[in-house]
């Protein structure tokens, strides 16, 4: 299971360097898919999200038997592999534009996500409801902290 965890990060890390790279100028176009966000503001919250994906990741490898770090866990694989549906895919199609983080959630967030969950309940680790519930949690709260990651990054004296 360890490397299934490393496999993780590396994907999530993967897609939010290209987010990193290239959302904040695709988020200047008109778009009911994303507000426009600077470079700074986007980048310092993937640098979050990404740190908190870590713990959860860590949390779980270190802390296998506590019930609340594997939830956290799957909330985060399945917040992912649905973050490549929405709003990577349905931005693309919409919008007949590529939205950055669609090749890396596609290639690589769905499919090492979904081998680490369909793992986790080939071990009997985790049942449906689990997987269904944490990812609920996961995104929602997520969708709540990146408007207020966005602006916090904003804030002038963050500048480095």
């Amino acid at each position: 299971m360890d490397d299934l965890v490393i496999f993780f990060c590396i994907a999530i890390t993967v897609h939010n360097i290209e987010e990193a790279i290239w959302l904040p100028k695709w988020s200047q176009q008109s778009s009911k898919f994303q507000k426009p966000v600077t470079a700074s503001q986007f980048r310092f919250a993937v640098v979050v999200i990404t740190i908190l994906a870590y713990l959860a990741a860590f949390g779980y490898l270190y802390l296998p038997k506590s019930n609340l770090a594997k939830w956290i866990f799957i909330g985060f694989l399945g917040s992912m592999i649905v973050n490549a549906v929405f709003p990577h895919l349905i931005a693309t199609i919409f919008m007949k534009k590529y939205a950055p983080g669609l090749l890396t959630g596609l290639l690589l967030n769905i499919p090492v996500n979904s081998f680490v969950v369909y793992h986790m309940f080939e071990e009997s680790l985790i049942v449906w409801k689990e997987l269904i519930l944490s990812t609920l949690i996961i995104g929602i709260t997520l969708l709540t902290l990146i408007p207020l990651l966005f602006k916090i990054g904003g804030k002038e004296q963050l500048k480095l």
